[in-house]
């Protein structure tokens, strides 16, 4: 079956006993956006739903993990982060061909570009980068053990083990040899801080488009944080590096336009530091150290997840048409990490 489709009456006949509370599925589309798990969208004899599918093919040892994003979106049901409700997990390969979870419809606005072109006030843009940040304070103050979590992952050494499984990642998905990207593999191996002890709940992917805004006039509330593939339990500066690092990408990047050589000020976004100060205010904590390897760790580690994206598009799996063009960011984004080393930045 191809990768946007689904057999919605084999599904439907699934459905009825499954999980008779979705109703039968009248029609589906399929979202635009997603390089990893195709999401689509249900009109059913109940009202809307989504639901979030593995992609067809062979996948990648503990890739596409869709049956963590709904386990740890059941738990954060009760706390300050806000998730959709789900309402179904399928451990049944063979009714779609691979795990899938139905989860509510939310209607709320999803932006693509960090400069948030669409929004025409500075202030509403700073308010936005604000609920940003406390929605990324608020989880990684989630008490662990309270929601369920604390079998959720490996608590400690985080960055030597997300370290070694990306660069299995890469190799087993590795298409040709890029140099930088060697020399950033060879720099984490070589500069690993030592484990302070700090364990969160991370998300893995907590960017700007991953997060769904109150769909009004004003959108300065975050209703929905998605796209739960990756977390774990982890080190909480790893989500902090990975949007930081988000917003130094190039503005003119196609696939993940960023803020680099924007003017921030006139946009009303917080530049880095004051970034990161809002956020160890709302955590409680003085200030970050070794700040470099973090932002490189997560550059190499976007690298990686989008070589994977390439790959599947090789072997005609990619969840979008886009995987080809992915693949000139590689290379780019290690130079890039590489370079942030040599600043040798420090928050």
């Amino acid at each position: 079956m191809k990768v946007d489709q689904l057999d919605y009456q084999r599904l439907n006949d699934y459905l009825a006993t499954a999980a008779p509370q979705v109703g039968q599925i009248q029609s589906y589309e399929k979202f635009s956006g997603g390089q990893s798990n195709p999401t689509f969208l249900l009109k059913t004899t109940a009202g809307q739903f989504v639901l979030r599918r593995q992609p067809p093919g062979k996948l990648l040892k503990s890739a596409h993990a869709v049956d963590r994003e709904f386990t740890v979106m059941q738990a954060l049901q009760s706390t300050d982060v806000p998730v959709p409700r789900m309402e179904h997990l399928c451990n049944n390969q063979e009714v779609l061909g691979g795990l899938f979870f139905i989860m509510e419809f939310m209607p709320g606005r999803i932006y693509w570009k960090a400069a948030l072109p669409e929004i025409d006030s500075p202030a509403v843009r700073s308010t936005m980068y604000d609920a940003m940040n406390h929605t990324l304070a608020s989880l990684h103050n989630v008490n662990i053990e309270q929601a369920g979590l604390q079998h959720y992952g490996k608590p400690g050494n985080y960055f030597a083990r997300q370290s070694e499984r990306w660069t299995q990642q890469y190799r087993a998905s590795e298409t040709q040899h890029i140099r930088a990207m060697e020399s950033l593999i060879d720099y984490l191996n070589q500069n690993m801080p030592a484990d302070d002890g700090q364990v969160a709940l991370v998300h893995g992917d907590f960017r700007l488009d991953n997060m769904m805004f109150n769909p009004g006039a004003s959108p300065d509330t975050v209703i929905a944080v998605l796209d739960w593939e990756l977390s774990t339990l982890g080190h909480p500066f790893a989500d902090l590096a990975y949007q930081c690092m988000q917003l130094r990408l190039p503005a003119n990047l196609p696939q993940a336009p960023g803020l680099g050589g924007l003017d921030r000020t006139a946009l009303g976004i917080p530049d880095e530091q004051t970034y990161i100060r809002s956020y160890c205010q709302r955590r409680g904590i003085a200030g970050i150290d070794n700040w470099p390897f973090y932002l490189a760790f997560s550059f190499f580690r976007l690298a990686a997840i989008l070589q994977g994206v390439v790959k599947r598009g090789m072997d005609g799996n990619a969840s979008s048409d886009q995987a080809g063009s992915m693949g000139a960011m590689v290379g780019p984004l290690a130079e890039m990490a590489m370079q942030v080393v040599k600043q040798g930045e420090k928050a």
